[in-house]
């Protein structure tokens, strides 16, 4: 993809991810921190790909000029989200939904900040609407796109269980290696070039819209 978008002269954008901070000492993150990450870990396989791949997209700005935009995207979540994907919002909502008991590794205190994909969308569309063919300072990135509100885990499973309905029951498993334990973005980047974006959807709010799309799906 980057050698196409070197032959073609044009704009690429990688969706990278927050896991290149690992679990971070720092916090909230801000770009420049360089991160905490097991390259050898069980999570590796993910962080280190993406970390590459970050190096690739600046390896082809440095010495083809191609004209990269790095977003780091913290969790993010809404409606077409697959059932099994795996990622903590679709779990909880699909075992509240089928009566399940909704999975915590660890104490559940660890904490995620929950973007809407609506306002993840919004803040691609703003980084590659950004015309710098004549500029001198290229802005490439990586810029933090998330929802700097944070929650428990714990907290994220009592909302889904009241918005749901559900009589499901909270069970505690042990938490997995290398499992962050802080997870929030410093988007002052993204509000200083992206024409002040701030995500703009409530977690309450985003989570019934969520909720209503597995409903859609009939996960129940």
């Amino acid at each position: 993809m980057l050698e196409l978008a070197k032959a073609l002269q044009i704009p690429i954008l990688q969706a990278s991810t927050s896991e290149v901070y690992g679990d971070p000492l720092v916090h909230p993150q801000e770009e420049t921190y360089w991160g905490h990450v097991n390259p050898i870990g069980i999570r590796s396989c993910y962080d280190e790909g993406k970390r590459c791949a970050e190096t690739l997209f600046f390896d082809y700005h440095r010495q083809y000029n191609v004209d990269i935009r790095v977003v780091r995207i913290f969790n993010t979540y809404g409606p077409r989200m697959d059932p099994k994907d795996g990622r903590v919002v679709s779990n909880f909502i699909v075992q509240a939904l089928q009566g399940e008991d909704l999975t915590i590794y660890g104490d559940g205190l660890q904490t995620r900040s929950f973007c809407y994909v609506d306002d993840l969308i919004e803040g691609f569309l703003r980084f590659m609407d950004i015309e710098q063919s004549n500029s001198h300072m290229k802005i490439t990135g990586p810029i933090n796109l998330g929802n700097p509100n944070e929650f428990t885990i714990v907290e994220l499973a009592k909302k889904v269980l009241a918005k749901t309905g559900s009589r499901s029951i909270i069970a505690m498993f042990p938490l997995p290696l290398d499992d962050p334990m802080q997870r929030k973005p410093d988007i002052g980047q993204a509000k200083v070039h992206l024409n002040d974006w701030i995500p703009l959807v409530p977690l309450d709010v985003g989570l019934q819209e969520t909720i209503d799309y597995f409903k859609y799906l009939n996960v129940n």
